[in-house]
């Protein structure tokens, strides 16, 4: 079964990270809720609790396909934890999906070589993916290689679909 890393922090948008939970466990994949610590639960930005199931120091990029990252404000906790960092990055280096929707791609930024990538996101990011390198599309969906971008939850469906597309 094909796994893909979710990564989780307190103030996730709720529904950034449940919608691709449910879908891609719905698609037969197997999901893993990713934290920078293991056993916690994690709160939303709207109060729903997302436990961890394991720390992103314990992860290895070899054993997943693609990972998943929520936007809210918890990407600015994520970009604070160099595990969280190295492991994304890791996936990067070995060509794998990396998907990200509204402040999702401040990960990007920090972990990604994204210069000459194409990328959306919550419109606030615009300059932080720009000045990293990137080509700033808004779209409710863009792929660029291994990237998979998105701008906010009424973008979910073409995001969601964007993944599981380019992991069949």
């Amino acid at each position: 079964m094909k796994r893909i890393a979710i990564l989780v922090e307190d103030l996730y948008e709720d529904l950034e990270l449940h919608y691709p939970l449910l879908r891609l466990q719905e698609a037969g994949f197997e999901t893993v809720l990713v934290g920078t610590e293991k056993r916690v639960e994690y709160t939303g930005k709207h109060g729903y609790p997302a436990m961890s199931d394991l720390a992103s120091d314990e992860v290895n990029a070899e054993d997943y396909v693609a990972v998943i990252i929520p936007g809210g404000y918890s990407p600015d906790r994520m970009r604070r934890c160099l595990a969280t960092l190295d492991f994304v990055r890791h996936m990067d280096e070995q060509g794998k999906v990396i998907a990200a929707i509204c402040h999702g791609p401040w990960v990007m930024a920090s972990a990604c070589n994204i210069n000459d990538k194409k990328l959306t996101s919550f419109f606030s990011i615009k300059d932080d993916l720009v000045n990293a390198g990137a080509h700033y599309v808004d779209a409710e969906v863009v792929v660029s290689g291994n990237l998979i971008t998105s701008r906010t939850p009424d973008d979910l469906i073409a995001f969601t679909t964007a993944i599981i597309k380019a992991l069949s």
